[in-house]
């Protein structure tokens, strides 16, 4: 993958280093990373950054250069991929998968799965994934395919042009059919995993509205819950999940913030839309993933 731009008539720029800070926002350790790979060209050929440019000049950086990936052992389990481009790849994480191996999880995560996807299509890059999900948490995860394009999407993270929405199933009804929980969110006391709701902790912001409700009657017991969709401002770890706990309704099988299911093995908590504005071609761009099976029969 590379970076081009065409130098206008009415240019304004005078450097090539002010053309890639203006126009493609490169931060100062990318670029300096690649000119000390000679890999910022000025009509073909390596230039300093400070070299003065002129009209139809032709400035690209050159992204596909190889990276050390080794950190991550290649594992064959098939992607279930929903977009594919230069610049990025969209999967659809099952349930009960890490996005990042872990000792418990060494070769069985999404990045070894994308490591052994980049490998079969020949890419040598890091595994970049830009958005996180838990363990048991299913749906859209993006993997950024170069430095570049991960450090548009952090940015677009800050200025909240990157959306996520998720299908989630909690317990009881909710008072509101649409709101918003504001809480503070900070790691539990003696605890590495679970967060909690507490004032010194870093606000997070939940939008959510009802989709339906249902109630259903298992050995002469009524359950009730509600399916919603939710709306993150923030992206706080474990923000649905704790937040919808401290209002005293659950996710549905959410054995760390409230109780097993019978109508579900794990928190039933689905990632099923992302939209950002894509880095290249500076159109909004859209993604879904439809509900898992063990959710869908919960939606009636």
């Amino acid at each position: 993958m590379k970076l081009t731009y065409v130098v206008p008539n009415n240019t304004n720029y005078t450097s090539v280093k002010e053309v890639l800070k203006a126009e493609f926002l490169m931060s100062d350790r990318l670029l300096l990373k690649l000119k000390k790979m000679q890999n910022i060209l000025l009509n073909n050929h390596p230039i300093y950054v400070q070299h003065p440019i002129s009209p139809q000049d032709v400035i690209t950086c050159r992204l596909d250069y190889k990276e050390d990936n080794s950190n991550i052992v290649p594992t064959p389990i098939p992607l279930c991929i929903v977009y594919e481009d230069d610049a990025y790849l969209v999967v659809n994480k099952p349930f009960g998968v890490p996005i990042h191996p872990s000792f418990d999880h060494y070769t069985d995560s999404l990045s070894n799965m994308v490591r052994f996807y980049f490998d079969k299509i020949g890419l040598c890059k890091k595994i970049r994934p830009v958005n996180r999900l838990d363990k048991d948490t299913t749906g859209l995860v993006i993997f950024a395919k170069n430095e570049y394009i991960q450090e548009c999407f952090i940015k677009q993270m800050k200025s909240k042009d990157f959306v996520k929405k998720y299908i989630a199933i909690v317990e009881g009804h909710l008072k509101d059919k649409q709101g918003c929980i504001m809480a503070h969110i900070a790691r539990k006391e003696n605890s590495i995993i679970e967060r909690c709701v507490c004032d010194t902790g870093d606000m997070a912001i939940t939008h959510y509205k009802v989709l339906c409700s249902n109630d259903i009657v298992l050995d002469n017991t009524t359950i009730s819950y509600d399916i919603i969709e939710c709306l993150l401002e923030t992206g706080r770890t474990h923000q649905i999940r704790v937040h919808f706990s401290h209002i005293g309704h659950a996710l549905l099988g959410d054995t760390l913030y409230g109780k097993p299911s019978s109508f579900i093995t794990r928190q039933a908590l689905h990632s099923y839309y992302i939209s950002f504005i894509h880095p290249i071609t500076k159109q909004k761009v859209e993604y879904t993933a439809k509900l898992p099976e063990d959710m869908k029969k919960l939606y009636k």
